[in-house]
């Protein structure tokens, strides 16, 4: 069995969306696949709630608990290491994750780290992209699947899906 583990910071609608997929599809069956669990850096963060009502172990890793980034990074990899019998998740998921992650971090992770970013990249890289989208007169809108390297938003693309505005 492949483990996923997926990142949240707020009400979690990217990682609701993975996990009734999963569901439908039957990803345990195959491919061998399951949503071992969804971690925070938010304990009030609201898509904790709908994982564990849908069975899945759920942890928080209070960024502000860490004197530094690199500090904050080191404990939340060795939470999400501990949710794989062989400490490593086949796929880690940033959706919704609102923290930017140390070279180090993504280093660990390199080529299982995947990013779900509310822009088609690379336009309206980093923050407040559908404010940015819309100032900017864009027609269309969409999102972006990408792996993360240490170049924030910049990894190779995965997927794009797009909408017009």
């Amino acid at each position: 069995m492949k483990n996923i583990v997926i990142l949240i910071s707020g009400g979690g609608s990217n990682m609701a969306a993975i996990v009734c997929t999963a569901q439908r599809e039957h990803w345990e069956r195959a491919p061998g696949v399951r949503i071992a669990a969804v971690i925070s850096n938010r304990a009030d963060a609201g898509g904790l709630a709908f994982a564990r009502e849908q069975g899945i172990a759920t942890h928080v890793v209070d960024h502000k608990a860490y004197t530094d980034r690199a500090a904050f990074d080191a404990a939340l990899a060795e939470r999400i290491d501990a949710q794989d019998p062989q400490g490593h998740p086949a796929l880690v998921v940033l959706a919704g994750f609102m923290r930017v992650l140390t070279p180090d971090f993504v280093r660990h992770y390199a080529g299982r780290l995947v990013n779900i970013h509310p822009s088609l990249l690379p336009a309206f890289a980093g923050l407040h992209t559908h404010a940015r989208a819309l100032a900017a007169g864009c027609r269309f809108a969409g999102a972006t699947v990408h792996l993360v390297t240490e170049v924030l938003d910049d990894g190779p693309i995965l997927a794009q899906a797009v909408v017009p505005v």
